[in-house]
């Protein structure tokens, strides 16, 4: 049934356009009642985006499972790439939702609100893990802002190619960045392995796009 709503709303969102188009009319094509689709989907919105739901909830429970022994900037990378999993399960449908989202003002602010609910979730968790460290939580907020940044960069590279190309690759690239100028080295490691350190000074109650901004600078990184 909730298939049928989403494949019955993907199919009349082209022909009639996203704003005519009615929940009564994504009910009539799928041959059910209304209270079928407030059933799945808490309004028209939300036939747009029926799996982050879903997928924001294995992500906090892949982090939630999370051990003192991982090291945290690599468990949140790693779970950033649950998102990119979700997309590519159906690339022909994250494609057209991509396009449609692009089209809609609307939607494009909601999808903004899932995107914070992720970087959220990523912060939480890094917030638990640097706990008592100077300036813990203002590092746990950069780095999911990084690997959101960097995950939905090569996400929607993909996205504008139509699907085409290795989409893991192109996420595992951007992450790995993200990896290296904030995670931990794996012990052991040689010296000519590591990256070199750099410590960025940024004044107290600096805005986030601020603090990334002066990192990018000293990195010499566009």
């Amino acid at each position: 049934m909730r298939d049928a709503l989403v494949a019955a709303a993907f199919q009349l969102f082209p022909e009639r356009g996203y704003e005519q188009t009615t929940v009564d009319d994504i009910v009539t094509l799928a041959g059910v009642g209304r209270r079928s689709f407030f059933r799945y989907f808490p309004s028209k919105e939300d036939v747009v985006f029926p799996d982050h739901e879903r997928c924001l909830a294995d992500m906090t429970a892949f982090l939630a499972a999370g051990t003192d022994e991982d090291e945290p900037v690599r468990r949140v990378c790693d779970a950033a790439r649950l998102v990119l999993r979700m997309y590519a399960e159906n690339p022909t449908f994250s494609v057209q939702r991509y396009r449609l989202t692009k089209k809609v003002p609307g939607l494009r602010a909601y999808e903004l609100s899932v995107v914070w609910r992720y970087e959220r979730a990523l912060a939480e968790y890094l917030r638990g893990r640097f706990d008592g460290r100077p300036d813990g939580a203002l590092r746990a907020d950069v780095i999911a802002a990084a690997v959101v940044a960097a995950h939905n960069n090569a996400l929607r590279s993909w996205l504008r190619s139509a699907g085409q190309g290795d989409a893991d690759s192109a996420v595992d690239h951007a992450l790995g960045h993200v990896q290296a100028v904030f995670g931990t080295p794996p012990a052991g490691a040689s010296a000519e392995d590591q990256e070199d350190v750099v410590v960025v000074i940024s004044r107290r109650g600096a805005p986030m796009w601020r603090v990334v901004r002066e990192i990018e600078a000293t990195l010499g990184r566009d």
